[in-house]
């Protein structure tokens, strides 16, 4: 039975993106409900290939029977490793869709969303031993604030920090709305989904270590890809965004790169074309795709 996730967001910009050769080899390190990779395999040619990662159990209910397909049930910051073991060395394009899916946010006891009350969780892999609400219950008032400021972007992140250590004494807090409304004397009434959307991003960005995730994801691309391979990130929220165009200018996420004596920096990658982002129709159509940002890139020449 296939699983309710959401419309690929920049389907076929993301796609096009590519240049998908028929006999090429690619790899949607983010297959979910297999949108993107359902139109990469329709430009694939038989003797083409297509490997997936998702470390989510429910994405193996949307595997196609295709003998040119592989889901790879981990984690895709073990990228280069897995495609290793399945005798791939050398890729001819790889995307990457950063959102967490729609089937993600309407599970409740995924804990993901904001508008259903479950149990506090957001791991991708159960077997992961942090859980939002480790997080929440046990972090120490300095690590929260920390946390909330760096990942949520909360410019009153040491107050939030407070509110939570002090009402966790009081009470375990386990489920989605108890935190929203611990959460609620932090938000006033007119910010208040907007503010408690980016608390719980900056958890999930710390259950999922997902800047850590993504960092060691790019940083393999460059030994990854072939000479003409391509690269299509999707990301949905500036922190995400900010690493991988400073990725793709610089290879680099701090600092400037050095440069030899003729000046010239060693940067293993380089952009193709502008920032893309969903038109008014599609975000019309499917309103996750409002904060979508489509960078594009291949190896520099």
């Amino acid at each position: 039975m296939q699983m309710n996730y959401h419309n690929p967001v920049l389907l076929h910009e993301s796609v096009d993106a590519l240049s998908v050769k028929e006999d090429g080899v690619y790899v949607d390190v983010t297959f979910g409900g297999g949108g993107h990779s359902r139109e990469i395999l329709k430009r694939l040619g038989k003797t083409g290939r297509l490997f997936g990662f998702d470390q989510d159990p429910d994405a193996k209910e949307n595997v196609f029977d295709d003998d040119r397909f592989v889901l790879i049930p981990e984690n895709f910051r073990y990228i280069s490793r897995f495609l290793r073991f399945h005798g791939v060395r050398k890729v001819d394009g790889v995307l990457a869709d950063l959102g967490v899916s729609s089937h993600q946010f309407n599970e409740a006891e995924r804990g993901f969303s904001t508008r259903f009350d479950g149990d506090l969780d957001m791991r991708m892999n159960q077997k992961s031993k942090i859980s939002a609400k480790e997080i929440i219950n046990n972090y120490s008032e300095e690590k929260l604030a920390e946390i909330l400021f760096s990942y949520g972007e909360l410019r009153n992140s040491r107050n939030i920090a407070k509110t939570i250590v002090e009402k966790r004494q009081e009470e375990k807090i386990d489920t989605s709305f108890q935190l929203r409304k611990v959460l609620q004397k932090n938000s006033p009434t007119a910010k208040e989904h907007k503010r408690i959307a980016q608390i719980f991003q900056a958890m999930r960005t710390e259950v999922k270590e997902e800047l850590h995730v993504l960092k060691e994801f790019l940083q393999q691309l460059p030994n990854l890809l072939k000479e003409d391979g391509r690269l299509s990130v999707i990301s949905y929220h500036s922190l995400e965004d900010r690493l991988v165009k400073r990725f793709f200018r610089t290879g680099l996420f701090n600092g400037e790169p050095e440069k030899d004596i003729f000046g010239n920096s060693e940067v293993p990658l380089e952009k193709i074309g502008k920032l893309i982002v969903p038109t008014p129709q599609e975000i019309k159509l499917n309103n996750r795709a409002r904060s979508a940002k489509l960078r594009i890139a291949t190896l520099k020449k």
